[in-house]
């Protein structure tokens, strides 16, 4: 009887143990989180938009740019932590010297958006890149940094290479694929208003949430020369299956009247069930990490059958690897820019 009393104590002592352990990873975790966010306070992406912004562009046509002002990397303390080294840009960002970041504003529908632009330094006219980034809930200066911090880290080098890049911050009332995909399909238009873009000549690339926002858009629109998708979700009625949290987390609070219409507004956002309406003026490239455990890899798989089917200009890629492709990075980036190169 001791000897299990004594057992129980240290089973009791392991669990008190673990628990505090778990309890400080989790506070560092977020105090690292919660400085970063902090730092990003009286930088350029702090800048909001008021009310007088509103009224201002009450007369500006959708798409226009209201205001574009020039990013430099080095006074966004979180992200230049990550590209630099003694202050100065790390060997492998030594590129990002030749390209010039900015945030927008622009007009989509009766809002003001916030977006990210990457150019490069030199002139000329270059084809443009519509990048949709994944994520959800993001607003303000915190959109702002994910949506350039995205764009750095997964297109910078497409913009080294001769590409205007674009990307949406996307409304702050965000619908997960709703309303908010005209804030990408609005983009169209703003790139009229960039003086080094091509407006004739636009792909599109995105990777997670931002895939199935690239679905939509060669939905709605014909303007997409090629686009590249990377783990996308192509069924979400699946993805809320696979992983209940996207449903109580995201969906449930995103999308308008979700408990209502459910299987409906899943349908809407699930490019499986309407992929012959898909532009046929595209091509398309999909991505798939073969370990990705946030979209199932079978979601490339049962859009792939239906473009066979329908004889779409397609090709499906896949990659031992994760949902960021993240030891991936070297051979993604080649790929993306021979992609590009031969088909936009």
């Amino acid at each position: 009887m001791k000897l299990l009393k004594r057992i129980a104590k240290l089973i009791g002592l392991l669990i008190i143990i673990g628990g505090l352990s778990i309890g400080v990873i989790l506070a560092k975790k977020y105090y690292i989180s919660y400085m970063a966010f902090e730092s990003l306070n009286n930088t350029i992406l702090d800048i909001k938009i008021t009310s007088d912004d509103l009224q201002a562009a009450q007369k500006l046509k959708t798409g226009k740019i209201q205001s574009k002002r020039l990013i430099n990397l080095s006074e966004i303390p979180p992200l230049w932590k990550k590209l630099s080294k003694n202050n100065s840009l790390k060997n492998e960002y030594k590129y990002l010297k030749d390209v010039n970041f900015f945030v927008i504003t622009y007009k989509s529908d009766s809002l003001l958006v916030n977006g990210i632009v990457a150019e490069p330094k030199r002139d000329g006219k270059f084809p443009v890149i519509i990048f949709n980034r994944g994520g959800n809930k993001e607003i303000g200066k915190v959109a702002k940094a994910k949506t350039l911090y995205s764009l750095i880290f997964a297109t910078s080098k497409l913009a080294n290479e001769g590409y205007v890049v674009i990307a949406s911050c996307y409304r702050e009332n965000d619908e997960f694929g709703g309303e908010d995909i005209q804030d990408v399909l609005n983009l169209t238009e703003t790139v009229k208003d960039i003086e080094k873009a091509n407006p004739n000549r636009i792909g599109m690339l995105g990777w997670s949430r931002g895939g199935m926002m690239t679905y939509l858009a060669l939905k709605k629109t014909d303007v997409i020369t090629t686009a590249v998708i990377g783990n996308g979700p192509t069924d979400l009625s699946q993805l809320v299956t696979d992983r209940p949290e996207m449903e109580t987390e995201v969906c449930a609070k995103l999308i308008p009247d979700y408990h209502k219409n459910k299987a409906e507004e899943l349908k809407k956002r699930s490019v499986i069930y309407w992929a012959d309406e898909l532009s046929k003026k595209s091509s398309l490239l999909i991505l798939c990490g073969t370990k990705d455990k946030r979209v199932n890899p079978n979601q490339a798989d049962k859009i792939a059958e239906k473009l066979v089917e329908m004889n779409y200009d397609f090709e499906l890629r896949k990659f031992e690897t994760n949902h960021s492709f993240s030891n991936k990075k070297n051979e993604l980036n080649k790929l993306l820019i021979e992609w590009f190169k031969e088909k936009l």
